[in-house]
């Protein structure tokens, strides 16, 4: 495999208080690498979570949605090789076994183990090679979070985490993040699955609304090819061994930095899985301005994110503007020809319903050389705003996916 010429070196990241990450292999697959990765959490650790609003989802995701209720964990299970999605009672049954295994393991309720699948969908998860698989963890020595992000990968080129950390009630608590992901990428929550994991004491009713605030600025602001997963699941655990004040709204102290901190480790993730975008030569910014809205913005944002035609574009290195003002006008958000602009990187492209006069493509076609790609489009009706960030559409995309179950 190829690895992506955007791929961003492995963060040291330290251990967590209070987690304990495991792997072993299942077999999902003919391939020679761990595939089921077992983390223990601390008793009295809480959870939240985003999850894929698919209407499809696999019974995995429905599991976490009932299971987050209880805002406490003990355990997680993450298979790769096999989404599970559209299997099923074939598949609950799978699901429930899984955390019925667990839950006699740790001597907590199987409401206490999270479940997440990736890979091929339509496949039933086989019940016997999970439960092989988890026993074999169970007795496993100690992994490291490098361990643990190879073996819930699939088509991944590299592995991808992210740290962070907040000053709480005075004292320092980390944050770290792994995360999977490459194609069928437009997790809107939230085949993406991302962990979160801090020894800060939280509250659940804040780290959910933590979570769900971090998700629209991170991994519901990315897209790799506009499809939504049946298995998108992000979930965070907070294990709260640092012995801070629990954080329990924003007048704790403390409460601003660990948002923050959050933000930024989310931000990290999402753009990790957009630089392992499958087929990905160049990681794009696509920044509107001057919308009716936020709301507007955003969807303008991923009209432009999404178009087929504006990322082979970038692909080929054409500066073609013309495919912006097209994802613009197609989003079906209030927008105004004659005020739109367009630029690439700083270069003012196209302005008033016309190019800019004098338009020289040079710097243009220079900033179109590079990895890094700016976008930017001001609708001159507001103070609407929004970014996020997407790749170009290459045939490496067609290819790997072409060959997905080969």
């Amino acid at each position: 495999m190829t690895i992506s010429p955007l791929a961003q070196p492995f963060p040291d990241a330290p251990a967590i208080a209070g987690v304990t990450v495991r792997v072993a292999r299942a077999h999902y697959k003919t391939w020679d690498r761990c595939d089921l990765t077992y983390v223990e959490l601390a008793p009295g650790t809480v959870v939240a979570g985003v999850l894929t609003t698919s209407r499809c989802p696999s019974p995995e995701v429905e599991w976490c949605r009932k299971a987050l209720v209880l805002g406490q964990a003990q355990a997680l299970v993450v298979n790769a090789g096999n989404s599970n999605a559209f299997t099923g009672a074939r598949g609950r049954t799978a699901v429930e076994a899984i955390a019925a295994r667990v839950a006699q393991h740790r001597g907590c309720q199987p409401s206490d183990v999270f479940v997440a699948s990736t890979g091929v969908i339509g496949v039933p998860l086989p019940i016997d090679k999970a439960e092989a698989g988890l026993d074999a963890a169970f007795v496993a020595p100690e992994a490291s979070w490098l361990d643990a992000t190879n073996a819930i990968g699939t088509t991944d080129t590299f592995p991808k985490a992210a740290v962070a950390t907040a000053i709480v009630d005075g004292r320092t608590v980390a944050l770290v993040g792994i995360i999977k992901g490459s194609g069928m990428i437009a997790p809107d929550m939230a085949t993406m699955l991302g962990f979160v994991f801090t020894d800060a004491a939280v509250e659940a009713a804040f780290l959910q609304a933590a979570l769900a605030s971090a998700n629209g600025r991170s991994f519901s602001a990315i897209t790799v090819d506009s499809d939504t997963s049946t298995s998108d699941t992000v979930l965070a655990f907070a294990t709260g061994v640092a012995g801070n004040a629990p954080l329990s709204g924003d007048d704790s102290d403390g409460a601003d930095a660990f948002r923050a901190a959050l933000v930024d480790l989310c931000r990290q993730l999402a753009q990790l899985v957009v630089r392992d975008g499958e087929g990905a030569s160049k990681f794009i910014t696509v920044e509107v301005t001057g919308a009716e809205s936020d709301r507007s913005a955003h969807r303008i944002a991923m009209s432009i994110a999404n178009s087929p035609l504006v990322k082979t574009a970038i692909a080929g290195e054409d500066a073609n503007w013309g495919r912006v003002v097209m994802a613009v006008g197609k989003a079906g958000e209030p927008a105004e020809r004659d005020q739109l602009s367009i630029r690439f990187g700083t270069t003012q492209v196209a302005s008033g319903g016309l190019a800019v006069e004098g338009y020289d493509e040079a710097p243009v076609a220079a900033h179109l050389k590079g990895q890094e790609i700016e976008i930017g489009a001001d609708l001159g009706l507001g103070d609407g705003r929004a970014t996020v960030w997407t790749c170009d559409l290459t045939h490496g995309y067609i290819s790997i996916n072409a060959d997905y179950r080969s």
